[in-house]
Parts: structure tokens; sequence; C-alpha cells
């Protein structure tokens, strides 16, 4: 497997926590934070476009550990 690209989120601020997105080789793309790097979230685009639009509307309650 090639290495990924990562790019920050635009929304994320300059501190250590943020989301970071790569396109893999096999066209899915990898999803991951950047304080936990060996985390990662694999999704096609459509999967990752639904994510996001549930996100914007709010549908997703935020859980704490």
């Amino acid at each position: 497997m090639s290495a990924l690209n990562w790019q920050k989120s635009s929304y994320s601020s300059e501190g250590s926590n943020c989301v970071e997105l790569a396109a893999a080789s096999d066209s899915t793309l990898r999803l991951r934070e950047s304080d936990d790097p060996t985390a990662i979230v694999t999704l096609r685009a459509p999967a990752l476009s639904s994510l996001l639009g549930a996100i914007r509307q709010g549908a997703l309650e935020a859980h704490k550990s």
C-alpha cells in the first residue's frame, strides 16, 4: 500500500486535535483524528457525504467517554 497523503480539515484549529482525510489507491477514503492516528475509518465517498450531512443537520449526538 502506498503512503497516504493526509489533509487536515479546514475547520480544525491550529492545535493538535484535528480531523484528517486521505484518499487511498483503492478509491476509498480514510478518516482519522490526529490525536489517535492509528484509529482509521475507511469509507467510500457516498458514506462520507451521508456522515457529513448528518453532522450538519445535528442528527448525531456526541458522547464523551
